[in-house]
């Protein structure tokens, strides 16, 4: 345990991921101001659905919104620089992960998992070299880290892509059904767009995604097909970033075979000024306790938050009850239609709702396809009519198609799911069975 985890070795590896996760968290903030992101869904939607327990965490005023990304954006260039490391390193983590618990009408595993990575990296010593800190103060400069600060990005990694890979593994994925929905939304890409619509690369995709998945981090870790393996990945993280336009996560992704690669290797290519550490020193560190409790539980959370789902009724396409935290990445395509029937408790009476009126394009997709959302927006309106000291119930009329297979009722029309209450570890009867 002590060699697997405390042995020092070179710490190339993670100033250059230090210095290009800074970079990106930078690219990835300041790009949501350039982009219109702020604006579709911090600022122009009326409210926005929270992840359920915190509705407390709302959008600033105004566009005040733009400024916290600035703020945001400076915090990811001080991080890049190494300038008050682990305060900018906090801080980012602490504002990152609350804009993305305000809103998932934009929900991406990347926004996720950026959040992750932003606190674990708050506990490693990614400022001991190539940074104005260690400029600053020389005594924290080093050139060497313990194992563990390499090893807990290859478990993290390896809990998201095998993850990943086990939920492609049903029918619609397995015939292609789900690929070729994707890749039907893409057909208007100018050159690719024809060629995204062939049924032969739809099987290279659905079958090459699950070997990329279950495979990347073994063959990154074996020397042998550790260079294959890296331009495979440049490959494939390219296509997406073409063809699925997800942000940083691509470039995100291959930063992380810095810490696969021979640290000689990196700091060949990226420091050769820095000397190289070869002595291979086991240093026990007196926090080691706290550390192997820390990240023992939380690697135990992240092996059985996607393993929840096995512990709700019906399917987890069809309910969502466990989706969400479980690396279940672009596996299903859905769409639906939602009509919702509000009615004054005191008169009996129907009071006509138009979707329109309070929810944006994007969000309107949640309320017609995923039952929390439908049960926070019965909840808004709910709240929205007891401003007018009106009492209400609210009653939801769905139709869902999943892979494209026919609409079939989501929610019974017969219960106000407005007085229901939610259950984070428990399946909600008002969701009707998907067979």
């Amino acid at each position: 345990m002590n060699k697997f985890l405390f042995k020092h070795i070179d710490n190339s590896g993670l100033i250059i991921f230090r210095i290009v996760f800074g970079l990106l968290c930078f690219l990835e903030a300041f790009g949501a101001t350039l982009t219109g992101w702020i604006r579709r869904t911090l600022i122009d939607p009326d409210f926005t659905f929270s992840f359920i327990g915190f509705e407390w965490l709302q959008p600033l005023p105004g566009n005040w919104m733009y400024v916290y990304y600035i703020v945001m954006a400076i915090f990811g260039l001080l991080i890049m620089v190494g300038y008050k490391y682990r305060f900018s390193m906090l801080m980012f983590a602490i504002m990152w992960t609350a804009t993305y618990l305000m809103q998932k009408s934009s929900y991406n595993n990347h926004y996720y998992l950026l959040g992750l990575l932003s606190f674990m990296m708050v506990f490693l010593p990614a400022n001991a070299y190539a940074s104005v800190d260690a400029k600053l103060k020389p005594s924290i400069k080093k050139i060497s880290m313990p194992s563990w600060c390499k090893w807990v990005f290859v478990i993290q990694l390896f809990i998201l892509y095998t993850y990943a890979s086990i939920a492609k593994l049903y029918p619609d994925w397995l015939d292609t059904t789900v690929v070729a929905l994707l890749m039907k939304g893409k057909a208007g890409y100018p050159i690719i767009g024809d060629v995204l619509q062939n049924t032969t690369l739809h099987h290279l995709i659905a079958y090459g995604g699950i070997l990329f998945d279950g495979l990347i981090i073994p063959l990154l870790l074996y020397k042998p097909t550790r260079k294959h393996a890296f331009f495979i990945s440049i490959f494939f993280h390219l296509f997406n970033s073409i063809v699925f336009q997800i942000g940083i996560f691509p470039y995100l992704a291959l930063a992380f075979s810095l810490f696969f690669f021979e640290p000689k290797t990196i700091r060949n290519i990226f420091l050769k000024r820095k000397p190289y550490y070869n002595d291979d020193a086991i240093i026990t560190p007196k926090y080691k306790p706290v550390l192997v409790v820390l990240f023992s539980v939380y690697f135990i959370v992240q092996v059985a938050l996607p393993l929840r789902q096995h512990f709700f009724k019906d399917n987890v396409l069809w309910t969502e009850e466990g989706h969400r935290l479980s690396w279940r990445m672009m596996l299903r395509s859905k769409s639906g239609s939602a009509r919702y029937k509000v009615i004054d408790e005191a008169t009996n009476q129907q009071i006509p709702i138009k979707l329109d009126d309070y929810l944006t394009e994007k969000q309107q997709r949640g309320a017609c396809t995923k039952p929390d959302v439908i049960w926070q927006f019965a909840q808004h309106l709910k709240q929205d009519f007891a401003k007018k000291d009106i009492s209400v119930k609210v009653y939801v009329r769905v139709y869902v198609s999943v892979n494209g297979k026919p609409a079939k009722q989501l929610i019974d029309p017969k219960v106000d799911i407005a007085n229901e209450e939610w259950h984070h570890f428990k399946h909600h009867d008002w969701i009707l069975p998907s067979k």
